[in-house]
């Protein structure tokens, strides 16, 4: 009997998996435990193994095909097994046939079937062109009404000269590309010229020209428009697209600043970098500082530490600060569990691994779930104020700005210039008010500018 591959769940979250590539081909032999193919979730690349041994029988789904979790998604069995029951709804659709069936042909040609695909078998309407009667699709002069493209001009590719949807979609292909303005007043008196005055050569309204006179307007001047790329939304951009609409309709997110002295920030570092070595200590960043500030920060204002469930409010005792990591495939939030336990330099030895694993696409999605609070630094990048977007549903996440130097009363009324470092944070209104918020802001700045005495605590 024919075993399913099921699309599997990778926590509660994960409602969807990309198919990224297959390994294997219908009708290709693999083993129990060989990889069958690579799917992408929105945290990270993971090869779907085969749980049987046996012959490839059918894959339900093409490569780049974004498919739900539980699914079935291939069948492995013995070769000639029938895998009908398997088949998902919606998996697997037949290419378009182009030649009548058998039966069909035998009968007048007033009666013929084309099926341009298995849910299209509707019967043909006759329709006029160069070649005489022939007959075309219910999606094929659908096609055509919807392009204003006339019938009389093609030329049917399939059978008996018949036109099909693929005849069709050559012909726009081919032809003009036409503005809505356009497309509604083309007609037997007004034509399109091959190009327009519209970007890429987008035939406008006023490009129109009287049928049969074969003068083009000259075409208005229009900026050059180069090469065009169109970009899927898929994997982890399509699941952050989501994430990121979601967070902002269903919080009342606010955002403060303020800027932190970061001498003593400095001073350490350059304490750390001489020693590191002899003492075996990690590379520790100044963002691994401010991470470390921040866990000795979070216990002593615990509403800052939470979840906003709708109807109630989570407030956590163990600090799970999640960091984020730019990578080649999107925003990923690894998780450093228990933070305020932590030493700076097992906070540094912790996260480093994580966040390799995240550009590399190889972490496991484990590590980036039960976050309480959320960490996101885009100060290299020499950006300085920003508005971090909440990872919902914490109620709070932290930005990191760029080191800059700020003015600050010094001695005899002279002014000093101080390296500083600017934090930005986002709350979510719902669940904090501004005022204790703005307390956890000042608590922060306060053990970043005497991190010291953090080292201690």
């Amino acid at each position: 009997m024919a075993t399913p591959v099921i699309m599997p769940r990778f926590g509660n979250s994960v409602e969807s998996c990309l198919i990224v590539q297959w390994f294997k081909n219908a009708g290709d032999s693999i083993a129990e435990g060989e990889a069958l193919c690579e799917i992408e979730t929105d945290k990270s690349t993971i090869e779907v193994e085969a749980p049987v041994a046996g012959t490839v029988l059918d894959i339900f789904f093409p490569a780049d095909e974004d498919v739900d979790v539980m699914t079935n998604i291939a069948a492995i069995g013995d070769a000639g097994e029938d895998v009908s029951s398997l088949r998902p709804d919606g998996a697997g659709a037949a290419a378009p046939v182009e030649e009548v069936q058998e039966e069909a042909e035998a009968q007048p040609a007033t009666t013929v079937i084309i099926l341009e695909d298995e849910n299209d078998n509707t019967a043909l309407t006759p329709v006029a062109n160069n070649a005489g009667d022939s007959l075309a699709s219910p999606r094929a002069r659908g096609l055509a009404a919807k392009n204003n493209i006339d019938f009389s001009t093609l030329t049917g590719s399939g059978p008996q000269g018949r036109v099909i949807e693929r005849d069709v979609q050559a012909a726009i292909d081919a032809g003009p590309r036409l503005s809505p303005a356009a497309a509604e007043l083309v007609s037997k008196e007004l034509v399109a010229p091959q190009r327009g005055s519209g970007p890429g050569g987008l035939v406008l309204a006023g490009d129109l020209i009287p049928a049969g006179s074969g003068v083009a307007p000259a075409p208005a001047v229009a900026p050059a428009v180069g090469e065009t790329r169109t970009i899927k939304v898929k994997g982890i951009r399509k699941i952050i697209a989501e994430r990121m609409v979601q967070s902002l309709s269903s919080t009342a997110q606010l955002t403060m600043n303020a800027t932190a002295k970061a001498t003593n920030l400095q001073v350490y570092r350059a304490q750390i970098k001489a020693g590191a070595e002899s003492a075996g200590l990690p590379n520790i960043t100044i963002g691994d500082m401010i991470v470390f500030a921040v866990s000795r920060v979070l216990p002593r204002h615990p509403a800052m530490n939470a979840h906003f469930l709708g109807d109630r409010i989570v407030e956590y005792d163990d600090c799970n600060i999640g960091v984020a990591v730019d990578t080649e495939r999107g925003l990923m939030v690894p998780v450093i569990p228990q933070a305020q336990r932590l030493s700076l330099a097992a906070l540094a030895a912790t996260f480093k691994p994580l966040a390799t694993s995240c550009q590399e696409g190889s972490i496991d999605p484990v590590h980036l779930q039960g976050g309480t609070f959320t960490v996101t630094n885009l100060g290299a990048l020499g950006v300085e104020h920003f508005t971090p977007v909440l990872n919902a549903p914490e109620v709070g996440i932290l930005g990191i700005g760029g080191l800059s130097l700020k003015p600050y009363p010094g001695k005899d009324g002279e002014v000093e210039f101080i390296p500083s470092i600017a934090l930005s944070l986002t709350i979510d209104h719902q669940a904090l008010d501004g005022a204790p918020a703005a307390r956890f802001l000042k608590d922060l700045v306060n053990t970043i500018e005497n991190f010291q005495l953090a080292l201690a605590n």
